[in-house]
């Protein structure tokens, strides 16, 4: 008897102090891991937006669109320091190819322009590379962090005694958790 209240007491000390040490980890993977759920809808690592707007003044065909012409093209969108190149993909459709991916293209027969802005999003694009594994260093703190879950699941599985332990509501629990992911393993 004695021994299992020491057990239970040094599982609910480790339980409880590596939750706190591993809080910031569990935020940034849950925060990450329901962005990347939804990539269909939303980019986890960049921001765009598309502007179209209509430019009224006569556009050059492609034999006579230079470069200097493309720049004053960019001056409205603030864009101009950021050209990369451009190229025509069709007879009467310019791309041009911004610093940052962004981009502009042009129909130079009608004047209709599209602006795609592409910016990087600052907090879930970082915690959605951390949540990809950016690198050997990561790797090991992401390995300790598996091994820190572990311990955190199988300290709280034998903190509880009783009824809302592992032989209660808890083992119910442990047993529905366990079975949700089998099933969906095994029928999608």
């Amino acid at each position: 008897m004695k021994l299992s209240s020491e057990i239970r007491k040094w599982s609910r000390l480790i339980h409880r102090d590596l939750s706190f040490f591993f809080s910031g980890m569990v935020l940034i993977y849950a925060i990450s891991g329901i962005v990347m759920n939804h990539r269909d809808t939303i980019n986890p690592n960049f921001s765009i937006e598309r502007k179209k707007y209509k430019i009224t003044e006569k556009l050059p065909d492609k034999a006579r669109m230079s470069k200097d012409r493309v720049l004053t093209l960019l001056q409205p969108l603030g864009e101009e320091n950021n050209y990369t190149k451009h190229y025509f993909p069709k007879t009467e459709l310019m791309k041009v190819f911004l610093k940052g991916g962004s981009n502009l293209q042009v129909n130079v027969q009608t004047g209709e322009a599209v602006y795609e802005s592409v910016t990087r999003r600052p907090l879930i694009g970082a915690m959605s590379r951390l949540h990809y594994n950016p690198g050997k260093w990561w790797t090991y703190f992401a390995d300790i962090f598996a091994v820190g879950l572990i311990i955190i699941t199988l300290s709280g599985i034998i903190m509880l005694k009783g009824n809302k332990g592992i032989i209660g509501r808890g083992g119910i629990e442990l047993v529905a958790g366990v079975l949700i992911p089998i099933l969906f393993l095994l029928f999608f």
